[in-house]
């Protein structure tokens, strides 16, 4: 059981606003969400486990592993930094405590914890995966970590790079990134570099035996990532074809001294930062929907205001468009702003002007830093707002004139080279009365990517990872000789005319499937 998720801070301060012991009683009879913040709250206030069983009908064994945290958990908060028992430490970290936990416990900064802790050498060690149950040596290149004393890793002097992977997602969910992140393997591979993959989610390709050489199964966390970097000491760190969550992290492993190799951290902040992307727009003379961000209710009713309704209102910092809502008056508004409040008050709420009608139009490209290869063009075929890997799209576009294609590999041309960008990029605009608007970018893979390379044939994932080793995009396709899905660049495809940018010679079109005959009241067209 992870400490991170038995504590956060903002569940448990939740859990502690209960005023009396009956509140939580009545509380913890209820199976919700925040159920095991509430249980760990109730140990905190000396309620027995036997009670807590009774009244949440879970098993006294679980409610003693989650009461034994808690203890642990406050014998910590006796101490500081300084005088906390090397034992103590020791055993936090066996039973699961992160580094960010236990800091927030010793109410010190999460690298403070972590220089602490090297220093009396409490460093992870990693076991292998017995896949062969002790009958004979496993050969697979399994491993987890642990706080014990024996490490079985073998680190090679070979060149090498580490991959982080989508992470966790349910079954059949978010595999769009898992494909890139093994198709950037064997590429990697093809280039005489040893992989090493970190994730954590056993229902993936990316963690199959064979995909890499090395393959660890932790949290991508800040801590455990950095804990394996610094084992592994690789030539380079790809954060580009996991999705989100590699890319949330590669700005504080950059600042702990790990070399992230592709697209610089920089330049992923830049287009991740409202502010600084609304600014390189500027730079650039592309229009973007007017928006703003706010972080009280009267910040918000104000740059809706100014905007003029409908605005689409959304947390920052989320995956996949979540808690997104479009809303059509101040009300509406105030009502969503406390809600998401709640949910996250340190996090400002993204505010936008919402273009009724318009067509999204979604572009994955790759670009070395001198040329760009624009993957595909696709146009959503429902209106603009809706999700990228929800939508349908057709590929080529079938309603978009020449003028306006062209006004958009200019824009992705552009802003590819103010970005610097080394790989993948993949870029949402909006057009609506023949202007085209920039509604996001971002400098990784995309949901899109394995749904355009087979269409095409071209290996866009593999191509990316080879560029951002370093090759460019010419000599690629010199290699390939324009020969499809071996790593190399069509040479029709790096030369596209401005106004004809894809000649696929059939029409594609991806449709995302929903269990809509399972909810037989369910409006089936899609909204944003």
């Amino acid at each position: 059981l992870s400490t991170d998720s038995l504590t956060p801070e903002r569940s448990v301060s939740r859990a502690k606003r209960l005023q009396t012991e009956e509140e939580l009683r009545d509380r913890l009879r209820f199976p919700v969400a925040e159920r095991i913040f509430l249980v760990a709250e109730a140990f905190k206030r000396g309620i027995h486990v036997e009670e807590v069983a009774e009244l949440t009908s879970i098993d006294p064994w679980f409610l003693e592993k989650i009461r034994n945290i808690v203890l642990l958990e406050t014998e910590i908060e006796k101490y500081d930094l300084n005088l906390i028992p090397r034992e103590l430490l020791l055993e936090a970290k066996r039973m699961g405590f992160s580094d960010r936990q236990l800091a927030h416990l010793l109410k010190v900064d999460e690298l403070e914890l972590r220089g602490k802790r090297k220093e009396m050498g409490i460093v992870p060690t990693y076991k292998l995966v017995d896949t062969c149950a002790a009958e004979f040596a496993a050969r697979t290149p399994y491993y987890y970590s642990c706080y014990e004393d024996e490490d079985e890793v073998e680190v090679t002097p070979r060149k090498k790079t580490l991959l982080i992977g989508g992470g966790p997602n349910r079954i059949g969910q978010g595999i769009e990134f898992d494909y890139c992140c093994v198709q950037a393997a064997f590429a990697l591979k093809e280039e005489g570099y040893e992989t090493i993959m970190v994730n954590c989610n056993p229902e993936t390709v990316s963690t199959d035996y064979d995909t890499t050489d090395r393959l660890y199964f932790e949290p991508l966390t800040f801590e455990d990532v950095l804990n394996i970097i610094e084992k592994e000491k690789p030539d380079g760190v790809i954060v580009q074809f996991g999705g989100q969550t590699p890319l949330n992290l590669a700005i504080p492993l950059e600042k702990a001294g790990a070399k992230i190799i592709g697209t610089s951290p920089n330049s992923i902040d830049m287009a991740e930062d409202r502010k600084r992307f609304g600014e390189l727009l500027l730079r650039l003379g592309i229009p973007q929907a007017e928006n703003g961000t706010a972080l009280s209710l009267e910040e918000a009713a104000k740059i809706a205001a100014d905007i003029g309704y409908p605005v689409l209102v959304r947390p920052s910092y989320v995956l996949g468009g979540r808690g997104m809502e479009i809303v059509y008056d101040e009300e509406t508004l105030l009502r969503y702003m406390r809600e998401a409040m709640e949910i996250s008050p340190e996090k400002p709420v993204l505010v936008d002007q919402f273009l009724e009608e318009a067509t999204e139009v979604e572009v994955d490209a790759v670009f070395d830093g001198e040329n760009l290869f624009i993957g595909g063009i696709m146009e959503h075929i429902e209106e603009a707002g809706i999700h990228s890997g929800d939508s349908a799209c057709a590929l080529p576009p079938q309603n978009l004139d020449p003028e306006t294609l062209k006004v958009i590999r200019d824009y992705t041309d552009k802003i590819a080279r103010e970005l610097e960008v080394s790989g993948l990029m993949n870029i949402q605009f909006a057009v609506k009365d023949e202007r085209v608007y920039v509604l996001e970018v971002n400098p990784r893979a995309s949901r899109t990517v394995p749904y355009i390379s087979k269409a095409s044939g071209v290996p866009l994932a593999k191509i990316a990872a080879k560029v951002i080793l370093g090759k460019t995009l010419k000599e690629l396709e010199e290699q390939g000789s324009g020969v499809r899905g071996q790593g190399s660049v069509p040479t029709p495809y790096l030369r596209q005319p401005a106004t004809d940018p894809w000649q696929l010679g059939h029409v594609a079109v991806k449709e995302a499937v929903f269990p809509f005959s399972k909810f037989p009241e369910v409006d089936p067209i899609l909204g944003p």
